[in-house]
C-alpha cells in the first residue's frame, strides 16, 4: 500500500489535486491510500460529500482506465495533529505534492517519498457548495451488500461515520439474499465482507464504535431499535428509507433523520436517480466489478 499525505485548504475544493491523485494512482503498485489535511473539516454535510466524492471520482477513473477494477482507493480526512492509523503506518511509499509545506507525522518521516507534480492554475481550487449545516446523531444506521468494497460504497460509510458522534450501525446483506444477484459465485462471503467494511470504517474514524450486523430484509435494528436517530441512503435506495419510515411509524418508534448521499460512476460525480439503467450501468458497481472478475478468469483460460 501507498499514501498520498497533502494539505487542502477548508471550504475549498482541490481541483489542483486531480493531477498528482492521477500521477499518485499510476505510481502505486498495489493500493492507495489518500490523506487529506486540512485545519479544521467542520464543515456542512454536502460539503462534506463533494469533497469525497471528487477525491473518490479522480482517482477511480484512472484505476479503472488502467483495468485495475481491484485496486483499493481510501480517502481519509484528518487534521495535522492526527496519528496515522495503525493499518497504514508503514506505506511503501508516500507520495507528496510540489509546494506543499505541511508536515509530516512521525511514523512517516522515515519511509520513502515521492514528489508529484502540483496542478496548474486551470485546476485551481474551487469554493464546496455552501449548504445549511447539519445536527449530527449519536447514532446512525446505513445498510448495503458492501460487496468488493468500491468508491460508492466507501462514500455511503464515510458520511455515515462523519455523521455519527457514538455509534454506527452498519447493515450487511446475509449471504441467503444475494443468491440471485449476477455473478453471485464470485460475490464475497458475508463475514469478509463484513471484515471489509469494518477495517475501512476504522482507517475513516477511530475511536467511533461500530455494530456490523447480518440483516435479511430492508429495515435490520432500524425496525426495532429507538437510540437510532439517523439514517444514510443513497438515491439509488432512497424507496427504502421510505418503507424504514412507514414501518417506524407503524410500531411506534421514533422517525428517523434521513439522509441522502448522491449516486456516482467511475466518470461523474453525481447520476440522476431518474435514470435508473444509467445507474445499473455505471462502472462503480459490484455488478460491474464481478462482471469484470468473471471476464478476467475466463480470458486467462
Amino acid at each position: 500500500m501507498d499514501l498520498l499525505y497533502a494539505s487542502i485548504t477548508p471550504g475549498q475544493l482541490p481541483r489542483f489535486l486531480s493531477v498528482s491523485i492521477a500521477d499518485a494512482v499510476r505510481h502505486a503498485p498495489n493500493d492507495l491510500t489518500i490523506i487529506l489535511v486540512a485545519s479544521s473539516f467542520d464543515l456542512p454535510w454536502h460539503s462534506i460529500q463533494q469533497l469525497l466524492t471528487f477525491v473518490y471520482v479522480q482517482a477511480t477513473k484512472v484505476a479503472q482506465d488502467m483495468n485495475r477494477v481491484l485496486m483499493q482507493i481510501d480517502v481519509l480526512l484528518q487534521t495535522p495533529d492526527s496519528p496515522i492509523p495503525a493499518a497504514i503506518s508503514r506505506p511503501n511509499t508516500v507520495f507528496r505534492i510540489e509546494g506543499d509545506s505541511v508536515s509530516l507525522p512521525p511514523d512517516l518521516i522515515s519511509i520513502p517519498h515521492k514528489l508529484l507534480a502540483r496542478g496548474g492554475e486551470s485546476t485551481s481550487d474551487a469554493p464546496l457548495a455552501e449548504t445549511t449545516r447539519v445536527s449530527r446523531f449519536p447514532v446512525v444506521a446505513l445498510g448495503g451488500t458492501f460487496d468488493h468494497l468500491h468508491a460508492g460504497h466507501k462514500i455511503l460509510l464515510s458520511m455515515g461515520a462523519w455523521l455519527a458522534t457514538e455509534k454506527l450501525i452498519v447493515g450487511v446483506t446475509d449471504d441467503a439474499l444475494l443468491v440471485r444477484k449476477v455473478h453471485a459465485e464470485v460475490l464475497q462471503p458475508l463475514p469478509e465482507r463484513i471484515d471489509i467494511v469494518r477495517a475501512f470504517l476504522n482507517k475513516f474514524k477511530p475511536g467511533l464504535v461500530y455494530d456490523l450486523v447480518p440483516i435479511n430484509d430492508v429495515y435490520g435494528p432500524t425496525g426495532w431499535d429507538r437510540n437510532i436517530q439517523g439514517l444514510v441512503v443513497s438515491k439509488e435506495t432512497a424507496s427504502g428509507a421510505a418503507a424504514i419510515a412507514s414501518h417506524r411509524a407503524e410500531h411506534n418508534l421514533p422517525a428517523l433523520e434521513t439522509f441522502t448521499i448522491d449516486v456516482i460512476s467511475a466518470t461523474e460525480t453525481d447520476i440522476s436517480a431518474a435514470d435508473a439503467e444509467y445507474m445499473k450501468q455505471a462502472k462503480m458497481s459490484s455488478t460491474y466489478i464481478r462482471e469484470w472478475i468473471v471476464k478476467n478468469r475466463r480470458d486467462e483460460f
